[in-house]
């Protein structure tokens, strides 16, 4: 019984262990299209602290003075319908807006190159898988080939053992049987 056995080579696992970040490396490419330069990180660093709660709670209480101060006449240089103020808040949104969506945009252009990365590994993982079940299997044929090719040689260990005890019952009997004559 003949099986043909395919050339499957498994991946050691050293070489997943020591380079686990293997599939990330044809991504490098794309952080030159992040914007890796000054102004880009400080811009997402920026748009990043806009949705924190130190900025919420600094922005409120600068907001709280300012009216505070001109509602209660301390100084005069943004009365009632707080043109100024309107006008910083506009300001702020007109920045707001694009930095925000300015940092949207590079953690979508990284959460995507890290799915195809993770993508590309799970598809690594799930082919090593395969070949290690394919291995397995062509060896649990091998082992069951190898018990049937034992099988065959003790059953002809004991054909020959009771040829050799027959044989040796027969050169018994004629060695006796010739001591008797004498």
């Amino acid at each position: 019984m003949e099986t043909e056995s395919k050339e499957i080579k498994p991946v050691p696992a050293t070489e997943t262990q020591d380079d686990y970040y293997r599939f990330h490396l044809p991504h490098l490419h794309l952080f030159s299209v992040f914007g890796n330069d000054w102004f880009a990180l400080k811009a997402e660093s920026f748009a990043r602290f806009f949705g924190t709660p130190v900025f919420l709670v600094a922005q409120t209480v600068i907001v709280a003075i300012w009216i505070g101060i001109n509602a209660l006449g301390y100084t005069k240089f943004d009365v009632y319908p707080f043109i100024l103020l309107n006008l910083a808040f506009s300001l702020q949104a007109a920045y707001a807006a694009p930095l925000i969506l300015l940092a949207q945009t590079r953690q979508a252009d990284r959460d995507k190159a890290h799915a195809d990365a993770d993508a590309q590994h799970r598809e690594a993982l799930a082919m090593a898988a395969e070949q290690r079940q394919t291995l397995a299997a062509q060896q649990s044929e091998q082992v069951l080939e190898l018990l049937q090719q034992n099988t065959q040689l003790t059953e002809l260990v004991k054909d020959l053992s009771q040829r050799i005890e027959t044989l040796t019952v027969e050169m018994h009997g004629r060695v006796f049987q010739d001591a008797t004559k004498l």
